[in-house]
This record gives C-alpha cells, structure tokens and sequence, in this order.
C-alpha cells in the first residue's frame, strides 16, 4: 500500500469511524494523529478502557447510537469489520459514494513494513502466533495485528516495525482495496460466516481471495493443494506474486510438502531447503503439520536460518482458546477449543484426538452443515452436551451417531454433565463450532467459563 499513491483515499477533513473496539479506536488515533477531524460513533455502549482512551486524546465520539446526519458529511468513513455491508447506514454511505474502508486498509497507507498477510477459514491465529514467534525468534522488529493482538492502526500511529504479520478476516478483506500483501497466505476455506455472504459459498471464497489484490512479482503467494475450495478459485483469481503451494499428499519442486519419511520440506528458489520431522513439531495433529508448512513457507521466503526455524517450530506454545490444555482431573483431561466457531475447527478438533471423547458444543448456529463431522462423531465422540441457543439441529445432525446428547442451561452445568459421562482416559472437549454471542461476549469469555468450571470440579 505504501508504494500506491495516498489520493486514492482523502487525506485530510472529516473522518468518521464506525465502532470503537481495538480496531475502531486504533483508526481514530491514526487518523487524529494524520491531521483529520475525527468523530468515532459506536451503537452500542463503549467499553471503558477504550472511552478513556478517547477522551484522553480529545477524540469526539458517541455511545449507543449513529448519528446518520453527521456521519453522512464524512470524506472518509472506517468500519469496524463487524459491521455488516447490509446495514443501513453502510448503505447510505455507499449511495453517497463516500468512501468506507477497513482499518487495516486504512493504515496501510501510512506504513512502509513489510505485510505478511494470512487468512482462512481455520488455523489462522495459530499461523499469524507461530509466523510471530518466529520472527521474533530470529531477531526481526516485527509487529502482531489484524484480528489478533493489538490494533495495526494504534501501532503504525505509534510504534515503529519493519514487518507486521496480519491475522485477516473475510469481513476485513471485505473492505479493502488498494492494500497489497507482500506474502499472501490462503490457509483453507471451508463454509463459514455464509449469513454474511448470502448463503452462498462462492460469494466467501471471492472475499478470501481479495487479499491477492495488487500483488507484484515480487511478492509471494502461499496456499494449500489439498484444498478443494481453494483450488478450485484458483483459475479465477490470478496474482502476478510468486506461487508457493504446501500439499500432504503431493511431492513438490517448489513449495512445502511431507516426504516419505515424515519430514516437512520446504523449497523456495534461491533459498536453502529446509526439513524437519513432523515428529520435532511441538504442535501435532494433521491440520497443524499444514500450519507448520505455511508458517515455514514465510519464513524460509523472508530468509530466516533453517536452525531459528526448528528452534521456533518444535518450542511454540498454542494459543490461548485453540486445543488449550486445562487439566487433568480424575484421569480426564480437559480441553479448550473455545475458538473453534465453525465446523470444520471442530473437524480438526476431533481428528486431533484419540476416542473416547465427550464434545461440548452449540450457541449461535450460523448455517452449518454438520455432515463433515458425523464420521468422526461415530467414531470418537461417546456423548455430547449442547450449550446455548442453537441445539435442535445438533441433536437432528447426531441422533443416529451419538449414544447421548443433552442440553444444559450454562457452562458450569455443562462441565459437570461432561465430568458425570467422562472416565479415565477420556477427554471432555469443548468445540463449539457456533458463534457465542447468545450467552457469551465473545469466544474468550466462553472458554474462561469453561476454564473456571473445570477448576471447581
């Protein structure tokens, strides 16, 4: 972005933000900090850190409503991504054809970091936290933002990076533009948040793959072969950047992929092959040797020494909420996969495990097709205990697979139901494949609750 020229977007006058989470209150400091008149408006109430931020660097906004009028006089407006496209002041804004861009594509402009971008419908954050870990590892001044980590805006406005490694969204994409990846990573997509694309797939697989936008020769583009959905976009979005495909199944001359032997191989030209058994990994399961090679694939393409990368591959710590560890109580042991918000995180939660497994999951259902899951279900899962609103299509997917399903009425009832069906050796997994907001704020809150009732049985 910061090789494109700035008039694409004013560069000055009223900017509006919607929202005032991280992302929101990054931008209004950006901004501020740019020379623009800034106005951040929230329809809900704004949480107190971020209010006192606000008032703190004399940043107008308001709290539990949009004022359209005033908002509709902005030459710029940044949304936060959660903020559909079908709201109705994002239309108005549209049919007064004022610009209305992310923060990501916001900030991009004022940065000369390198971006390595990473997006998918699973193993996102563990590859952005793994890609981080490394860099860090091998000494680079590097930044962590995006949908994870501290808001890209806040930092380009205040901190200095030479490179930022970016967790992106499709909601983000969705409103970016002139941004350009130096290393764009395509990890999977499989169907998720399909209420905001209008149910159809293809409309989601089209917002991934906007993170190839402007691209250059120079650049690199990293993508999984064994990806169906993946590769079959593929045709239709051309990138000038150079391929970089990871494959389990394939042999490749350029690229990642898994040897006969079970070593990871990596071979980019000009640059020295890397290998390492999957066994060395501290992060195990199928769907993490994936996440190993793409992770590898950024690393080896921005140079790091073979040594740094096996260093930082086989001494990485999950993130919080993603197959977290808990405990182990009576021989049981108890897992974290609050993260996992659609149903093919919740597949490669199952695969990672052995039987015999009780699952908790539900809450908000964002139009999941639960087929994919009913083998595995068959096979490892002896029980499931439904959380939140959504349980009726869980217990119609799984009638025929699952000895026992039950509803519970809230985390702590959950937990002990799962401590009750649970034995020595078994494994309670809480995979809840749905959106949390009918009894949670977010994932996080979700999974804290199933920590605590884990410690107070």
């Amino acid at each position: 972005m910061a090789n494109i020229e700035a008039t694409y977007y004013p560069q000055s006058g009223f900017l509006a933000v919607l929202g005032a989470g991280e992302s929101g209150v990054g931008a209004a400091i950006l901004a501020k900090d740019k020379g623009f008149d800034v106005f951040v408006s929230d329809r809900g109430p704004i949480a107190e850190p971020y209010k006192a931020t606000l008032l703190a660097e004399g940043i107008a906004f308001e709290e539990s409503q949009h004022s359209e009028a005033r908002i509709l006089q902005a030459d710029l407006v940044v949304k936060s991504p959660g903020i559909p496209e079908k709201a109705p002041l994002v239309q108005a804004l549209k049919a007064s054809d004022i610009p209305v861009i992310s923060e990501i594509e916001f900030a991009a402009q004022y940065t000369d970091a390198k971006l390595y971008c990473i997006t998918g419908s699973n193993g996102k954050s563990t590859t952005t936290m793994l890609t981080y870990y490394m860099l860090q590892k091998a000494g680079v001044n590097v930044g962590l933002a995006g949908n994870i980590g501290k808001s890209f805006a806040w930092q380009v406005a205040r901190s200095v990076f030479d490179c930022y490694v970016l967790e992106i969204s499709s909601f983000m994409l969705d409103d970016m533009y002139r941004f350009r990846a130096d290393v764009a990573v395509i990890l999977n997509i499989t169907a998720d948040h399909l209420d905001r694309y209008d149910y159809q797939l293809e409309n989601y697989v089209a917002s991934k793959f906007r993170i190839l936008q402007n691209q250059r020769e120079e650049d690199y583009f990293i993508y999984c072969m064994d990806d169906e959905e993946t590769m079959k976009a593929l045709p239709i979005h051309e990138t000038k950047a150079m391929h970089l495909p990871f494959s389990q199944q394939q042999l490749l001359t350029q690229g990642a992929f898994l040897d006969e032997h079970k070593n990871i191989v990596i071979n980019i030209p000009n640059k020295e092959t890397f290998e390492m058994n999957i066994e060395e990994l501290s992060l195990q399961g199928k769907h993490n040797v994936y996440n190993n090679m793409a992770s590898g694939l950024i690393g080896k393409a921005m140079e790091l020494r073979n040594q740094t990368m096996k260093e930082s591959m086989s001494s990485y710590v999950n993130i919080e909420h993603r197959l977290e560890h808990v405990a182990c109580i009576g021989g049981v042991n108890y897992i974290n996969d609050s993260k996992a918000t659609n149903v093919n995180s919740v597949w490669y939660a199952l695969e990672s495990f052995s039987p015999d497994i009780i699952l908790i999951m539900g809450g908000v259902d964002k139009g999941n097709d639960y087929e994919m899951l009913r083998d595995l279900v068959k096979a490892k899962v002896k029980a499931i205990v439904c959380i939140g609103k959504d349980t009726a299509r869980i217990h119609e997917a799984f009638e025929d697979d699952a000895d026992v399903i039950v509803n519970s009425s809230s985390m702590q009832e959950a937990v002990e139901m799962a401590s009750h069906l649970s034995k020595k050796g078994d494994t309670v997994l809480l995979s809840p494949a749905c959106a949390s907001f009918d009894w949670f704020k977010n994932y996080e809150e979700r999974g804290d609750k199933f920590k605590e009732a884990v410690m107070a049985l």
